[in-house]
């Protein structure tokens, strides 16, 4: 009877461990603009995107970020998201958007393989979850990352003082510094997923190659290097093609480590903005998270 007792704990045990088990979708806010803002910590606040009532992947969570601040600065809101819910039997799905890609890139070079408690998955008004009491682990558990317009590799409107200059992000966002920042080809091993919008058209004249009109080809395709270049869609002359997946642009230049472009927008049918209505790339990457994200 007692070796009887001891089995049915342990399978009640076991169970226990296979029911907390949860996925969830991250969504990484990028600058704040004249719309409204999600309030950091609060991971049912979707302000920053559109409706909460839209299906974005499964166990939805808005990790609001001030979207002013430096990189450095607001990393720790990231940490605090991903030890929340991607640690334990718990992973994630992430999504970024802009600055996010450049934040989560940061977090992930800086912090990925850091050791960290297990947390609970139910978090306080800060946005901080409770140690759960199953120990430590190094880095969190990610399954991908994809970016919408990522701003990993800068912007030439920060470059040109196009944004307030004072703004610790917009000294972020210069091309050379925002290159510069961590080691983009550290990502733990997780992929980053690239969706590159094209229908630019007020700054055509700073942005090189195709751009949505905040973000170039150079960026939001995670292509390596010290500065950003010139890459169009196919057939546009005088200017190299920026190559789906992972393969080499044309003219040779390399995406970093784990990069690989999932959409090119080659209909020229998709800006920088979501409108505050998931709208523009957004709203390119939100289909495909819901077809992928369970």
């Amino acid at each position: 009877m007692k070796a009887l007792r001891a089995w049915l704990a342990l399978c009640l045990f076991l169970a226990a461990g296979f029911a907390s088990a949860a996925n969830y979708t991250l969504w990484i806010n990028g600058r704040a603009g004249s719309g409204p803002e999600g309030t950091p910590g609060n991971y049912n606040d979707f302000s920053y995107w559109g409706p909460s009532s839209t299906p974005a992947g499964v166990n939805k969570k808005a990790v609001n970020w001030d979207g002013r601040s430096s990189i450095a600065s607001q990393s720790g809101r990231v940490r605090d998201a991903l030890d929340c819910f991607c640690t334990g039997n718990n992973w994630c799905y992430v999504v970024t958007y802009s600055a996010g890609d450049l934040l989560m890139g940061y977090t992930m070079a800086n912090y990925g393989g850091t050791v960290r408690q297990k947390k609970n998955a139910s978090p306080n008004a800060g946005g901080v979850c409770g140690n759960s009491g199953a120990g430590s682990q190094a880095g969190w558990n990610i399954k991908w990352v994809r970016a919408a317009s990522g701003a990993a590799g800068g912007t030439e409107l920060s470059d040109i003082g196009a944004w307030t200059t004072s703004e610790p992000l917009v000294q972020d966002l210069k091309t050379g510094t925002a290159r510069a920042m961590y080691n983009h080809n550290v990502t733990r091993n997780v992929w980053f997923y690239m969706y590159a919008g094209a229908r630019g058209t007020a700054y055509s004249f700073v942005l090189p190659g195709q751009d949505d009109e905040v973000i170039a080809y150079h960026s939001s395709g995670g292509v390596a290097g010290n500065s950003g270049r010139s890459l169009c869609n196919p057939g546009d002359w005088f200017c190299n093609d920026l190559r789906l997946g992972t393969a080499n642009n044309q003219g040779g230049s390399a995406k970093w480590s784990y990069h690989s472009v999932a959409f090119r927008d080659d209909g020229e049918d998709y800006d920088h903005y979501g409108d505050g209505n998931w709208a523009g790339i957004i709203g390119v990457v939100r289909d495909a998270v819901v077809n992928t994200a369970q």
